[in-house]
């Protein structure tokens, strides 16, 4: 599938979902091989382009970029490489947890070497990596287990990824997440802004 843009909604309509729409709408119904709706994001493998080039690519939602892609080890990309920044975050649906948020900045150059750019990328994972729904603790289905699962081993892998450059704005949470709690990358922001403020009043 080619890249997307939000021409494809109905007029009005825009894409910007919750991290938990994300992860228990979208990654969930894709690693379930389930039809999603509407079915706009695209797979990217994210090793084969750099951030600036996801343009046309993935799908193109403001100043963001969504794309599913393959969970890596590795995330070198052909000028550049993506690193975790911080801890992993929950995502919670229903009262309950549902995945994982990773947040990663891209460096141009070596990994260890680069140079840190202003490229974030969230990556989602799904937490249980089984389909909602489906039990794996019976134990008179151990032999077979072998065999159901073993199809379903790629498709667990599946990630949902949100790339942005932190400078345009792209970082903003959309309306209904307002009065959550922060992200990493915002209590950094916020605590560089404290910082600030106390180095004036001292001045």
């Amino acid at each position: 599938m080619g890249g997307a843009s939000n021409s494809n909604l109905p007029p009005g309509f825009h894409f910007f979902p919750s991290d938990e729409e994300l992860v228990d709408h979208f990654l969930r119904r894709k690693a379930s091989l389930l039809p999603c709706q509407p079915d706009i994001v695209p797979t990217v493998c994210m090793n084969h382009y750099d951030p600036w080039e996801l343009n046309g690519k993935a799908l193109e939602a403001g100043n963001q970029w969504y794309f599913f892609s393959h969970a890596k080890h590795s995330r070198v990309t052909p000028n550049g490489y993506w690193s975790s920044v911080c801890a992993d975050e929950t995502v919670s649906s229903g009262g309950g947890s549902v995945g994982l948020k990773k947040t990663l900045v891209f460096s141009t150059g070596e990994p260890s070497e680069g140079t840190e750019t202003n490229w974030i990328m969230h990556e989602y994972h799904l937490l249980d990596g089984i389909r909602k729904g489906v039990s794996s603790s019976t134990s008179s289905t151990n032999n077979s287990s072998k065999k159901l699962h073993h199809p379903n081993t790629e498709s667990n892998n599946w990630v949902i990824c949100r790339v942005f450059d932190s400078t345009t704005g792209g970082s903003q949470v959309s309306g209904h997440e307002e009065g959550m709690e922060l992200s990493c990358l915002d209590e950094v922001f916020l605590s560089l802004d404290d910082y600030d403020e106390v180095s004036l009043s001292n001045n």
